[in-house]
C-alpha cells in the first residue's frame, strides 16, 4: 500500500527494534510449551491414552478460537491507541495465565476440574498471543528501512521460532533428566514457572520502546482511524483475503510441519518422547537458521516469487516426509524434521512481512487480525488434533503430509496473481 515518503524512511531505534523482535521469544516460548508437552499434560490433567491426548490436542486447538478475538481487541488498542500500548497489554496477560498454570492443581488432586481450569487458561493465553505477534510484525515493518523489510520484519517470525526451540529444548531437558513419576507429580510445573518468570522482563523491556513512527504519522497527520475494524473492512477487503491465505499456509506448515511433530513421533513414529523432543529441538535450530536468510532474499526477488516457490516445495515434500519418519529410524526421523522444519520457517520470514504490507498502516493491526489471525486459528490450532485423529482413524503416517499439500495447492492461485508488494525505493549508497 502507498506510504507518504516520510513515513517510509522513519525508523525506530535499534533498542527498540531489538526488544519488540526478541521479546517475542518469551511468548511463543510461553504459547508452544503446552504443545511440546502435550503427552505429559494428557497424563497429569486428563489421566492418560490415545483419548487423553486427543483432548489436550482439542484444548489446544479451541484456544487457537480465541486467537481471533484477541487479535481484533489488541488490534484496536494497536490502531486506536498505539502499537507500544498493545505490546505491553498482550505480554501482561500473557505472563498472568502462564504463571496461573504452573500454579495448577491435577487429575489426581481435584479431579476433572483440573482439566477444564487448563483449558480455560489456555484460552486467556491464546487471547492474548493474538494481539502479540500482528503487534509485532507491524512495528517491526514500520520501524525499519523499506529495503530491509523482509529482513527486519523476519525477526518476529525467527523470535518465535527461538521461543518454539527454547520450549522444546526445556521441554526435552525436563523429561530427559527427570523420571516418569517425578515429572508427572510436580517437574511438569518447572518449565511453565520458568516461562511466567522471564515474561516479567519482557514488560520490563518494553516499557522502554518508543511507539511506532507510522503511528507517530497518523497523529501528526489526524488519520488515526477512530473505528478500525470499519475502516479496515471499508478500504482492505482484499488485502484480508490475501493475508488469510499466506497465514493459512504459514500456519498449516508451521503446526503441522514443526509443532506437531514430537507427538507424532511419540506415536505414528514410535519414538520416545525425549527422543522426539530432542528431534524437533534440532528442527527448530533449523528454522532459526533458514528464516532471516528467506526474509532478505524476499528483499531482493520480492514477495511474491518466494511465496510461490515455497508453497509448490509445500505441495510437494511433506507427505513424503511424514511417511520417512513414520520408519521409526531417528535418522529418517531427523531428515524428515529438518526438511518440513526449512520449508515451515521460510513461509514464516515471507509471511511475516507480505502479510503485513496488504495493508495501510491506518488499520493495519485490525486488518491483520481478520486475515493472518483468523487463518492461524483455522489452520493452526485446529490442524495437530486433525492430525493425529486422521493418523489414528486411517494409520496412514502421510495424513498430515496430505493436510499441507491440500492447503498449498488451494492458495497457489492466490499467489500467482497477487501483486509485488516490495518497496520500490532508490537505495543510497
Amino acid at each position: 500500500m502507498p506510504e507518504t515518503p516520510a513515513a517510509q524512511h522513519r525508523q525506530v531505534s535499534r533498542a527498540s527494534t531489538v526488544i519488540a523482535g526478541f521479546s517475542t521469544i518469551v511468548e511463543w516460548y510461553d504459547f508452544t510449551l503446552f504443545l511440546y508437552f502435550a503427552t505429559v499434560l494428557s497424563r497429569v490433567f486428563f489421566g492418560g491414552g490415545e483419548e487423553s491426548l486427543l483432548i489436550t490436542l482439542l484444548g489446544f486447538a479451541v484456544a487457537y478460537l480465541m486467537r481471533p478475538l484477541g487479535a481484533i481487541v489488541f488490534g484496536h488498542v494497536g490502531d486506536r491507541y498505539g502499537r507500544r500500548t498493545t505490546l505491553l497489554l498482550s505480554v501482561a496477560v500473557m505472563s498472568a495465565a502462564m504463571l496461573a498454570i504452573g500454579l495448577l492443581p491435577t487429575n489426581e488432586q481435584i479431579g476433572p476440574a483440573a482439566g477444564w481450569m487448563l483449558l480455560f487458561l489456555r484460552c486467556v493465553m491464546g487471547f492474548a498471543v493474538g494481539g502479540e505477534y500482528t503487534g509485532v510484525v507491524a512495528y517491526l515493518l514500520e520501524g525499519s528501512r523499506p529495503e530491509r523489510r523482509g529482513l527486519i520484519t523476519s525477526l518476529a517470525a525467527a523470535a518465535s521460532e527461538v521461543g518454539a526451540l527454547l520450549a522444546v529444548g526445556v521441554s526435552a531437558l525436563t523429561v530427559s533428566v527427570m523420571s516418569s513419576a517425578d515429572l508427572d507429580s510436580w517437574g511438569w510445573r518447572i518449565p511453565f514457572l520458568f516461562g511466567a518468570g522471564i515474561a516479567v522482563s519482557v514488560w520490563i523491556a518494553r516499557a522502554w520502546m518508543h511507539e511506532s513512527p507510522d503511528f507517530e504519522r497518523q497523529r501528526t497527520e489526524g488519520t488515526v482511524p477512530a473505528r478500525p475494524l470499519r475502516h479496515t473492512l471499508t478500504h482492505h477487503r482484499g488485502g484480508i483475503a490475501r493475508a488469510f491465505a499466506i497465514s493459512a499456509l504459514g500456519s498449516i506448515t508451521y503446526y503441522v510441519g514443526i509443532t506437531y511433530v514430537p507427538a507424532f513421533l511419540t506415536t505414528a513414529g514410535r519414538l520416545t518422547e525425549a527422543d522426539s523432543l530432542w528431534l524437533s529441538t534440532a528442527a527448530a535450530l533449523v528454522v532459526i537458521l533458514v528464516t532471516p536468510f528467506v526474509g532478505a532474499w524476499s528483499d531482493r526477488v520480492g514477495r511474491k516469487p518466494v511465496l510461490a516457490l515455497l508453497c509448490v516445495s509445500s505441495a510437494l515434500l511433506p507427505i513424503a516426509m511424514f511417511s520417512l519418519m513414520a520408519q521409526g529410524s531417528p535418522a529418517h526421523a531427523l531428515l524428515g524434521a529438518v526438511i518440513l522444519a526449512a520449508v515451515a520457517g521460510g513461509v514464516s520470514a515471507v509471511g511475516a512481512v507480505a502479510t503485513a504490507e496488504q495493508f495501510r498502516g491506518e488499520g493495519r493491526l485490525s486488518g491483520l487480525a481478520l486475515g493472518a489471525t483468523v487463518a492461524t486459528a483455522i489452520f493452526g490450532g485446529l490442524t495437530p488434533f486433525l492430525a493425529q485423529l486422521l493418523v489414528g482413524r486411517t494409520g496412514w503416517p502421510s495424513a498430515p503430509g496430505i493436510m499441507i499439500a491440500v492447503v498449498a495447492l488451494a492458495v497457489l492461485p492466490v499467489f500467482l496473481t497477487m501483486r509485488e508488494t516490495r518497496p520500490t525505493v532508490d537505495v543510497q549508497p
